[in-house]
């Protein structure tokens, strides 16, 4: 078992708590942790990018001038790649970025990510994290208590936790996540991971 610092909303240290160490206590594996990464963003593109091919660009219904005896090179049309104004040879089409990672992966990638949080000491563990109601002047009071206020932080809360993600989520360089749609990417892209001892017990179920 690895064992972590608990504090609470006012950056007192309240105990100690026990994570599993098959998802906090691994040995971080870069290449698989690499590789999500970029079939994550990957799947992100939209693939929307177009050109207009010699086919598609308007105009160029006849050939320019008569094949022989002119002089120049012969041209059939004037919406040919060399013209200004004709298609594009080779250019993008829509088409899907998307890269396959299996969820043996995938998980083995968020447990790597845990672990090097935790062996880096990036991982703010707390043993709470309730509003009566949104109010982002709370939630900057709490950052700024656990020293975390003008850093790059990642706050993964319950999926419930609909006040604490409207307090959080208009702070600069805070990203407010939902503990279900936690992935590799979003774990690692901040200098503090934050969460409570709940989340993590659902990310130990979860990944286990």
């Amino acid at each position: 078992m690895s064992n972590i610092e608990v504090k609470n909303i006012q950056g007192e240290a309240v105990s100690q708590a026990e994570l599993s160490s098959q998802v906090f206590g691994i040995e971080p594996n870069v290449p698989v942790m690499h590789q999500v990464v970029v079939a994550y963003e990957a799947s992100m593109r939209q693939g929307t990018h177009s050109v207009k091919n010699r086919h598609a660009v308007s105009g160029g219904g006849r050939k320019p001038y008569r094949q022989k005896g002119t002089g120049r090179a012969r041209q059939g049309s004037i919406r040919a790649a060399q013209w200004t104004g004709g298609g594009v040879v080779f250019g993008p089409v829509p088409r899907s970025h998307a890269k396959k990672a299996n969820n043996k992966v995938k998980k083995l990638a968020m447990r790597s990510a845990l672990s090097a949080k935790l062996a880096d000491n990036e991982l703010v563990m707390l043993d709470a994290l309730k509003f009566d109601e949104p109010s982002t002047k709370q939630a900057v009071a709490v950052l700024k208590a656990l020293d975390l206020y003008g850093k790059r932080v990642t706050l993964v809360v319950d999926d419930e936790a609909v006040v604490e993600y409207l307090s959080f989520r208009n702070i600069p360089k805070v990203e407010v996540i939902a503990v279900s749609e936690a992935n590799t990417r979003n774990l690692l892209d901040n200098a503090v991971l934050v969460m409570t001892c709940d989340v993590a017990k659902t990310l130990e179920e979860a990944l286990a």
